[in-house]
């Protein structure tokens, strides 16, 4: 360990640790790179999150990780704590991006500045990943946002092959390609709007997904690479979720204008690890709640994205 870096209280507040995949989990990966930078960590799923008598508590366990899929997490019994107590707060869990996930960022909020929350829960809240992106018409495809069925009806009549998606869904669940000929789009409106009151957002369908949905990472607003992803035969999606095969890749001078456009903004608001989604050259999603891709890229190209987050996070906290 460096003369300056000091050990850091680490808590992660994330999805059950036991059935993340070791060689593809982002959060694994920090809190493997963060063990190994002399921090302690503790785990705690979002639903042992509260708040008592003014103080934001959870419910978990301190965590040592290792490289050995399935027996990967050493947990210790479990205990109440304090998060004021603790320097670095990961916000972690994946979407649906629902009032229980909103809620958490509330709570969350109250622990800063003392604590230094990832990504900052204010403006994770207030950056949901396919809204975030309307800031950027200019480098952005045709998009709409509605419940409303004549509206969505009015631009697929105008574009003709569009993406249609649950506004707040995440990995590649509910994404749904209406070709011109289809006449799918109120079956699927009334699908959607049965279950949620949720709008929907539709995109004019890009062609160049077929060569990938290029999933680019920045870190503390600057992009540190890119990896590919594939869809599968016969899919549109791309998402590793649902098949999607990542591949090598390198970052354009388009990635690098889209990229120049957009740090500075994340970097203010406490946005440290961000990946955003381009196709071709446009940008369509910018990922704040939980973004994966770290450990492909170090694979691929050999950067050590978890290395540079905490380097970022122990400036900040030996800044103060």
């Amino acid at each position: 360990m460096s003369a300056a870096r000091r050990p850091l209280k680490v808590a992660i507040q994330m999805d059950p640790i036991g059935s993340v995949n070791i060689e593809a989990d982002s959060t694994f990966r920090i809190a493997e790179e963060a063990q190994a930078r002399g921090h302690s960590l503790f785990y705690y799923l979002p639903e042992m999150l509260s708040y008592q008598e003014g103080r934001v508590m959870a419910r978990g366990q301190s965590l040592t990780v290792r490289r050995e899929q399935g027996n990967h997490a050493d947990l210790v019994p479990v205990e109440e704590v304090d998060l004021a107590e603790f320097d670095v707060v990961w916000l972690r869990q994946d979407p649906p991006f629902d009032m229980f996930y909103i809620t958490t960022t509330h709570l969350l909020e109250r622990l800063m500045p003392e604590t230094l929350v990832v990504n900052d829960p204010f403006w994770v809240r207030n950056f949901p990943e396919k809204l975030l992106v309307l800031d950027f018409p200019d480098l952005t495809p045709p998009t709409a946002i509605a419940r409303d069925l004549e509206t969505l009806k009015a631009f697929r009549a105008k574009h003709g092959d569009v993406i249609v998606k649950p506004l707040y869904g995440n990995g590649g669940a509910g994404v749904f390609r209406i070709t011109p000929e289809d006449r799918n789009l109120a079956s699927l409106h009334e699908v959607f709007t049965g279950f949620s009151r949720e709008p929907l957002i539709m995109q004019k369908f890009l062609p160049a997904v077929s060569k990938g949905d290029k999933r680019v990472i920045l870190v503390d607003g600057e992009p540190v690479g890119a990896i590919n992803r594939v869809p599968a035969e016969g899919e549109t999606r791309s998402n590793m979720h649902v098949g999607g095969r990542p591949e090598k890749i390198g970052l354009t001078d388009r990635d690098r204008e889209i990229c120049a456009a957009i740090g500075p903004r994340l970097r203010d608001r406490g946005q440290i690890f961000v990946g955003i989604d381009v196709i071709g050259d446009w940008l369509t999603e910018i990922n704040v709640t939980s973004p994966t891709g770290i450990q492909e890229l170090e694979r691929f190209d050999g950067i050590n994205v978890a290395a540079r987050i905490w380097e970022v996070l122990e400036a900040k906290r030996a800044a103060g």
